[in-house]
């Protein structure tokens, strides 16, 4: 995000060009997360569930 010196209002050259949404909707369509966080989390859910031998 650029400071645009009026308090409040930011730009994303990300979301300006779309790069947002298309990430978005790429995750929502394969359920595969696109942050770092997002991936972190799935792995280790992956692991506790197959430690547990938990079915969802």
């Amino acid at each position: 995000m650029t400071n645009t010196k009026i308090p409040g209002l930011s730009f994303s050259l990300k979301r300006a060009l779309g790069i947002t949404r298309l990430k978005r909707s790429f995750t929502k369509a394969t359920g595969i997360p696109t942050t770092k966080g997002g991936i972190e989390r799935k792995i280790g859910s992956s692991i506790i569930d197959f430690l547990f031998r938990r079915k969802k």
